[in-house]
């Protein structure tokens, strides 16, 4: 059977393909979730615009960091930053080494701060 659903939303998704890759391309996010290119610069922009990922322009293509020390845009019975949930999703070690990161702390092996 095939769902027609998905556990995370695009930008969840798009937000794990950032984090994975700083460097990713607009064209292999849409490409790697089967999204449009527009969306992929929709939901990258909505991001940015929201203050979760900073986009930087490296030459000619650009270079994404996540905003990892910043909360959830949801209600929840303990707030949550999105390094915390990035780093229980791709297994960046535990949830705790994001915890209070500062804004200008990076790990060396992701773009997030």
């Amino acid at each position: 059977m095939v769902t027609s659903w998905s556990f995370l939303t695009n930008h969840a998704r798009v937000l794990l393909c950032v984090a994975h890759d700083p460097g990713v391309r607009l064209r292999d996010i849409a490409a790697s979730l089967d999204i449009t290119e527009r969306s992929a610069f929709g939901i990258i922009t909505d991001l940015v615009e929201a203050g979760y990922v900073v986009k930087e322009k490296d030459g000619r293509r650009n270079r994404y960091h996540v905003q990892a020390h910043l909360p959830l845009p949801e209600p929840a019975g303990r707030e949550r930053t999105i390094g915390e949930v990035l780093a229980l999703l791709v297994g960046a070690g535990s949830a705790a080494n994001w915890a209070g990161r500062p804004a200008g702390a990076q790990r060396a092996d992701t773009g997030l701060h």
